[in-house]
């Protein structure tokens, strides 16, 4: 077998296509079975429904490692974890829209399995210097005291952020989001 192919004979491109649809999928029946929590019906994806009910909202996990995906999603799911954090330059670098209140997400475990519907509640946009112990609290992490906060999320943004165009300080903004989980796996 040649270094381009593995899992049988498969090209690995061609691997990874399959992946990403089955994963696809499987999110696209998630939501299917978490729309109406969301207070979004869908008539079978007849002309001229509304994309938000048929669409599935994007889909992501907590973490750089499946291990800590798994971890903070359990947080999530024994309803201690009701907040979030993540850098502005992240969503820049990406070219994604910050969260507003109101939006859906899919949240996702390690293996990348569909797992909860959160729709976010609130967001507020700070200095990292200016992140409250009651956000802290709400990220459900560690003991939930500020100064361990802050410790552990500049360890991990410093990490993230190793190797960009970006460097870690106390200034750098965070997106401070809060959410509730209206359905569950």
């Amino acid at each position: 077998m040649s270094d381009a192919t593995s899992h049988g004979g498969i090209p690995d491109q061609a691997q990874a296509q399959l992946e990403d649809t089955a994963q696809a999928e499987h999110i696209t029946r998630f939501w299917d079975v978490a729309r109406p929590s969301a207070g979004r019906t869908s008539h079978g994806g007849t002309v001229g429904e509304r994309a938000e009910n048929v669409v599935p909202p994007p889909a992501w996990s907590f973490g750089d490692s499946s291990e800590l995906a798994d971890e903070l999603l359990g947080l999530v799911l024994a309803g201690t974890k009701t907040a979030t954090a993540s850098l502005v330059v992240e969503y820049e670098d990406a070219a994604e829209q910050l969260p507003r209140k109101g939006d859906l997400s899919i949240l996702l475990d390690g293996a990348g399995d569909p797992r909860a519907l959160v729709r976010t509640t609130e967001v507020t946009t700070v200095p990292f210097s200016e992140v409250t112990a009651e956000h802290a609290w709400a990220e459900g992490e560690d003991d939930r005291s500020l100064e361990t906060w802050r410790e552990q999320h500049e360890r991990y943004w410093r990490r993230t952020l190793a190797g960009s165009a970006h460097e870690f300080g106390p200034g750098v903004e965070v997106v401070c989001e809060r959410f509730e989980v209206l359905y569950s796996e």
